[in-house]
């Protein structure tokens, strides 16, 4: 089976063009384990489709690393646009179908890719109570995190960070926020952002369905533009940089709607020998005491 490889922005995703069925999930998982198998932070599944209007249109299935089904990926919603550019499926505009909805998507130039999305719903102050832990306020013996919920077709937790993201507590208090109970059973992504003024902010997210820091997220970026704004820490358009090095920018693009433009590329394509869905170790060793 080929499998393209493609990357938004650092976030990796492996691509499968109109299979005769989607994958399951332990094959979803066992490819991208990273070390083992081809390795990525998601795969999706990309098929063509009649568009409205003349306007060329393709249909996406994201599935997360650990092979669960997302109803949205804004980075791996713009490989997808990248992959039917390349196709030669649409040119210079294509509509992508999510399981949030239909994205417009436009090829931007200097191999980015620009999206139109809905702006992000209700945007509301938040704190979680969790076991002691570095990175938040201790009172009276327990760790209080104070940010923002933000639902970006996916739910986010926004942590504002005053000093170096470096120091921000990912591994310690990512696994906790991202799974607790004040969220629901479907928990929530999360993100660190650290709003500098003058239309910069720095952002790590800790992503569901990963259960890892990515080098960056899409929605992630969207929910920490959203939280300034209702801090009133920034205006738009806002330049966001992310774990892997890469900028990621986010405009008013009018009419109640956002767009998000970063580059997106294809690395290769690969044909999958039957090892790289091989039952390997269950996880990461567990050292003897």
């Amino acid at each position: 089976m080929r499998v393209h490889l493609t990357s938004g922005a650092g976030n990796d995703f492996l691509a499968l063009i109109e299979p005769d069925a989607d994958p399951p999930a332990e094959r979803v998982r066992a490819w991208c384990r990273r070390g083992l198998s081809l390795g990525a932070d998601g795969l999706f599944v990309l098929r063509r489709r009649g568009g409205g209007g003349g306007t060329a249109a393709v249909e996406m299935t994201h599935y997360n690393a650990d092979g669960t089904r997302a109803e949205l990926c804004v980075n791996g919603t713009r490989c997808a646009a990248r992959l039917a550019f390349a196709l030669g499926w649409a040119t210079g505009e294509v509509e992508v179908g999510t399981g949030a909805g239909p994205i417009a998507a436009r090829d931007a130039g200097a191999g980015r890719v620009a999206l139109a999305l809905a702006a992000p719903g209700a945007v509301e102050e938040f704190e979680v109570v969790v076991g002691n832990g570095p990175g938040a306020e201790t009172v009276g013996g327990t760790t209080v995190v104070r940010g923002w919920r933000v639902a970006v077709g996916v739910p986010h937790f926004v942590v504002p960070w005053r000093r170096s993201l470096a120091e921000a507590p990912l591994a310690g208090l990512g696994p906790p926020l991202r799974g607790h109970p004040a969220f629901g059973e479907a928990g929530t992504n999360v993100d660190w952002v650290r709003w500098l003024g003058g239309g910069r902010i720095e952002v790590r997210s800790w992503e569901r369905g990963v259960e890892a820091e990515t080098l960056a997220c899409g929605s992630g970026v969207l929910a920490a533009a959203a939280a300034g704004l209702a801090a009133g820490e920034v205006e738009l358009p806002v330049v966001a940089l992310t774990a892997g090095g890469a900028e990621l920018e986010v405009a008013d693009a009018g009419g109640g709607r956002w767009e998000l433009t970063g580059e997106a590329r294809l690395l290769g394509v690969v044909e999958v020998n039957e090892a790289a869905a091989a039952a390997g170790p269950a996880g990461p060793a567990r050292w003897t005491a």
